[in-house]
């Protein structure tokens, strides 16, 4: 084994993915289709831990809760598995996006770890068995090992990955509303709507016809059919999971605010479409020329960052390790955890 460093971004769905038809292998019910961000980056690194009786999770400079461990580490058992090793590592990982907010912290969290990890391990992975892995972390990370916009495709393991499509160039303006963990993961409300919606089934199939009419306007660089799927399939989910027993509400009056000065701007002449991930924070598309000039008129509902098609995860250089904290010794065992 040896240290590794990988570095990777959030995507934020144009087509949404919600709901998943396995739990166990993060199987989505429909597919989906991304646009890769080049800023809010996770760096995370991987570092060997021989004397070590459990993984050890670093976040942001602090050890992680056990949940989070936990997770970090049955994902890990995949890479082992892979691998046929059973080493335990010290994982330190840096977010530039805020943790749980409905941003796709998970998306990068996972790529990020998956592209250090499978080094680490001395996997060799072709990309799209890289993407089937960081899937297995969390959905929507298959999306972030890929350059720009990328589709999730359905169906069993060896089929469901993600891979880059032709797209025209776009800009995304990302509206910060609220930056704290959101109240339910998406996890959880996912199974919420899986569960309780009325409307679910027709969400599964309504969603892959979105699907392939979104491949279809990125192939043509039609950005105009690109906004109008991106903006109905949002409102689409958001009222999905607002079906939900008990209801689930993550957009908040500031969100749909925005939803609506979009929509304004539309009528002003500057063409640009609103989405929203499960959270309460919203991202716009726009044609380059434009984004700058709508930045400035969203700039008064939060904080605002124009962003471009980013690249996919990668390795880094040993200069961009995550330093250590000083809490961390992974030689420790459980009483190192938070």
């Amino acid at each position: 084994m040896r240290t590794t460093t990988a570095r990777a971004y959030p995507n934020i769905a144009l087509v949404k993915y919600w709901g998943k038809a396995d739990e166990e292998l993060i199987l989505p019910a429909a597919g989906s289709l991304s646009l890769t961000l080049n800023h809010f980056e996770t760096t995370t690194t991987v570092v060997p831990a021989p004397d070590a009786e459990t993984d050890v999770l670093e976040l942001d400079g602090a050890l992680a809760d056990p949940g989070q461990t936990d997770r970090i580490s049955t994902f890990l058992d995949h890479v082992r598995a892979l691998a046929g090793r059973d080493d335990r590592v010290l994982v330190r990982s840096r977010n530039s996006v805020p943790t749980g907010a409905g941003l796709a912290s998970s998306a990068s969290g996972f790529a990020a770890l998956a592209t250090a990890a499978a080094a680490a391990f001395d996997l060799d992975l072709a990309p799209r068995d890289l993407s089937r892995l960081a899937r297995r972390g969390s959905g929507s990370a298959c999306r972030s090992i890929p350059d720009g916009i990328a589709v999730w495709h359905a169906g069993d393991d060896a089929a469901s990955f993600a891979e880059t499509v032709p797209a025209p160039d776009m800009r995304m303006i990302i509206v910060t509303v609220n930056r704290a963990r959101k109240a339910v993961s998406s996890r959880e409300a996912m199974r919420l709507t899986a569960a309780t919606s009325p409307f679910y089934s027709g969400w599964v199939t309504s969603t892959e016809d979105y699907l392939e009419q979104m491949v279809a306007a990125c192939a043509s660089g039609d950005f105009t059919r690109i906004g109008e799927i991106t903006e109905s399939h949002a409102l689409r989910m958001h009222g999905l999971i607002q079906s939900t027993v008990p209801p689930i509400r993550f957009l908040n009056p500031t969100s749909h605010a925005i939803f609506d000065a979009v929509a304004e701007a539309r009528e002003s002449g500057i063409e640009a479409y609103s989405t929203a991930d499960a959270g309460p924070n919203v991202a716009v598309i726009v044609r380059p020329a434009d984004a700058e000039a709508l930045a400035e008129k969203l700039s008064g509902f939060g904080d605002v960052r124009v962003v471009g098609p980013g690249p996919g995860a990668h390795l880094l250089t040993a200069d961009d390790a995550v330093p250590p904290a000083d809490a961390v010794n992974p030689a420790a065992g459980e009483g190192s955890r938070a």
